[in-house]
């Protein structure tokens, strides 16, 4: 009997289908995977070895919880790898990368992780000394960051207030309260007490247009320079300004929540003037690797800011 048209072989007319993770797919994966692997263990190694020729002190084993944004959870350092590695802390954590405020209090996943790292906690006989809250630059930042400003060539000032106060005093500061008192809650239920808790208003940043790696990879990037690029603002000392009273009022408000009925024990971290924002000889590139976050050096001085706070507890 003759074949059907277009046959081959004795598949009844179906082509072999090709193949996915042939051998020489699959090693070069699994080349890719082990040279990825071997640059992460490299980086660590030469930074324990930096590390230990600069003998940093220890502090106290103590036990820390985290939630937050990218400023506890950036590729290889942030704050919380450097209390653990630099100061000795255990950290507990459950910040992600390019989280909102909003989301953490709202998205009932993210409460329901932190719930379980607490049960874990509990479970495992441990009690933590303090936990620590970073968020509200997601929230800030990014695609709708130049709604915050007037254009350079109206006769009003940088800042819109009305914006400002609407985005920072009104739906931050609230969304800042629930989380207070949703994790105070999770607290009170599972550790059967509160359990102090840190806020922190981040720094002043230099919008010079910098993103993540060249913005490039998993935090982009920039998340500022192109907002004051659309609304005029080409000198970097004016958009400086501008994000120092941004900052301020970020932290003014973080204060005020601070320490109010009910979150008596939440603390507000000042971490303004921790890291250099000089522009003169691009001295604050030592202190930030790009518009939003900190070099390893900048962490580590964030993180010995946090050092002091938590030994006062």
């Amino acid at each position: 009997m003759p074949k059907p048209s277009g046959a081959r072989g004795t598949s009844g007319g179906r082509s072999r289908p090709r193949t996915r993770g042939d051998a020489g797919e699959r090693t070069a994966a699994l080349e890719r995977g082990q040279a990825q692997a071997r640059f992460v263990l490299e980086f660590r190694r030469r930074r324990a070895a930096a590390r230990a020729l600069a003998a940093v002190p220890l502090g106290p084993k103590t036990l820390l919880v985290a939630e937050g944004d990218s400023w506890f959870d950036y590729p290889f350092y942030d704050v919380v790898e450097e209390l653990e590695e630099g100061f000795g802390y255990d950290v507990e954590s459950v910040a992600h990368k390019g989280d909102t405020v909003e989301e953490m209090v709202y998205d009932p996943k993210q409460l329901d992780g932190l719930a379980r790292r607490l049960q874990k906690i509990k479970d495992q006989g441990r009690a933590p000394k303090a936990l620590l809250l970073s968020g509200g630059g997601n929230d800030i930042a990014g695609d709708a960051f130049a709604v915050l400003l007037n254009h350079k060539s109206s006769s009003l000032p940088p800042l819109n207030d009305q914006v400002v106060a609407g985005i920072i005093d009104e739906r931050l500061r609230v969304a800042v309260m629930e989380l207070c008192g949703g994790v105070t809650y999770l607290c009170h239920q599972i550790l059967g007490r509160p359990v102090p808790m840190l806020l922190h208003g981040y720094d002043y940043p230099v919008p010079d247009g910098r993103g993540y790696l060249g913005g490039f990879w998993i935090l982009p990037g920039p998340w500022l320079e192109p907002g004051f690029r659309r609304k005029g603002y080409d000198d970097l000392a004016e958009r400086c300004s501008v994000m120092t009273q941004l900052i301020d009022r970020f932290n003014a408000m973080l204060a005020g929540v601070a320490g109010g009925a009910g979150l008596e024990h939440v603390r507000h971290v000042d971490l303004r003037n921790t890291l250099s924002h000089e522009l003169g000889k691009n001295a604050y590139k030592g202190s930030w690797e790009n518009e939003l976050h900190p070099t390893e050096q900048g962490f580590r001085t964030i993180a010995q800011r946090f050092d002091r706070v938590l030994a006062a507890i």
